[in-house]
């Protein structure tokens, strides 16, 4: 039992439930954003907001295609959203933040070991720099 309460204090556990609620809250945001904003929006352009009624008969058989029309561009709608609201931001500031930190370091020539620019020492190797 004292195993199980362990894993459960993990801090990976306890990381991936904080993830899959607030996954949850933002699910709920992104789908409100798609259904009460973009779906008018292109309504208005479009002028059929609902594609459910769209369907074709065979004999017997009646495909309702219109259902998966509107999962697909529910679908994309969403994915433009998490990219241009999240992934593209994100990736920007990360791309800052990698251009800072490489600006603040060099590699040291005698060892090739990442070293501060403004260091007189190389740790790794303790051979003597001149500063940047």
């Amino acid at each position: 039992m004292s195993g199980f309460k362990k894993f459960l204090l993990q801090g990976n556990v306890i990381d991936l439930a904080i993830a899959v609620v607030i996954g949850a809250a933002f699910t709920a945001i992104v789908n409100s954003f798609v259904a009460d904003l973009l779906t008018p929006l292109i309504s208005a352009f479009g002028g059929l907001p609902d594609f459910s009624s769209l369907k074709f008969t065979i004999g017997r058989s009646s495909f309702n295609y219109g259902n998966f029309v509107n999962a697909l561009i529910s679908f994309l709608m969403v994915a433009g959203v998490v990219y241009f609201l999240i992934v593209r931001p994100y990736t920007s500031y990360k791309d800052r933040r990698a251009a800072a930190e490489e600006a603040s370091h060099r590699d040291c020539p005698e060892c090739l070991t990442e070293i501060p620019k403004a260091a007189k020492r190389c740790p790794a190797c303790t051979s003597e720099l001149t500063p940047v």
